[in-house]
């Protein structure tokens, strides 16, 4: 059987990667796939990118990988631009919108948010129809089937890791290593099957939870004095977040 780690939202939190990296390394897992935003809300973007790039076989683009690289008004965002090189602006810039592969006879497809947009946010409490059109193809998605729609979806984006079987269609999200919002702790997942093969067999997908160091995450962002300091130790120490309403 074959074992694919997918991980998400990394945020420029580096103590939480590189506890989730050594776990993936424990589970003797080889591939990794990243869903996308490396950077942003936490103090080390250009660590984060760096570090992607060099270990993770496919990389796909988020929000927050793609406003970072635009013009912008905010002297937050301008703090986080001001962390990376151009190279790295670069390698943001060039990055997939998603990817499909085969895994046991199922079409799998991963992107950051859904398959029309880095910014369009689907919840695990959304209509039907709105979880459903996360299996849609768009001129977006790879579509590697043609018309075929993909049997399992898994995305990042929200922070919150969740599985559902929705009329036989299989949609997950993968928790955030970073900037988690459902426990504060580091989320991934475990893909499992044999990877390539068209038959039906056996497919499984595993949630995983780290523990990490959250103090000295919140050390390295009081050193570089980053903005927004305390909305960000709220949501590492409590895992809610900041915009939520009372």
């Amino acid at each position: 059987m074959d074992k694919i780690a997918v991980i998400s939202d990394i945020h420029g939190n580096i103590p939480a990667l590189q506890s989730v990296l050594k776990d993936v390394q424990t589970r003797k897992i080889e591939q990794i796939i990243c869903l996308g935003d490396l950077v942003g809300k936490g103090p080390d973007s250009s660590e984060a990118v760096d570090i992607i790039k060099n270990v993770c076989a496919v990389t796909v683009k988020g929000n927050w990988d793609d406003f970072i690289t635009k013009p912008t008004e905010s002297e937050t965002i301008k703090w986080h631009q001001n962390q990376l090189t151009v190279q790295q602006n670069q390698f943001l810039e060039k990055l997939p919108f998603s990817v499909e592969f085969i895994m046991s006879g199922r079409l799998v497809r991963l992107f950051h948010a859904s398959p029309r947009s880095y910014y369009d946010r689907i919840q695990p409490w959304d209509t039907i129809d709105r979880r459903l059109s996360m299996f849609e193809n768009t001129n977006q998605t790879e579509n590697i089937l043609g018309n075929t729609e993909p049997d399992v979806v898994c995305y990042g984006d929200i922070h919150n890791a969740y599985i559902q079987n929705i009329k036989g269609k299989t949609l997950c999200n993968v928790g955030s290593v970073g900037n988690p919002l459902d426990i504060p702790q580091a989320s991934y997942a475990i893909l499992e099957g044999i990877y390539g093969v068209e038959e039906v067999g056996s497919f499984s997908i595993q949630f995983v939870r780290v523990p990490y160091n959250i103090d000295l995450a919140i050390n390295l962002a009081k050193e570089k004095r980053m903005p927004e300091l305390e909305p960000y130790i709220k949501e590492l120490t409590t895992a809610q977040y900041r915009g939520a309403h009372k």
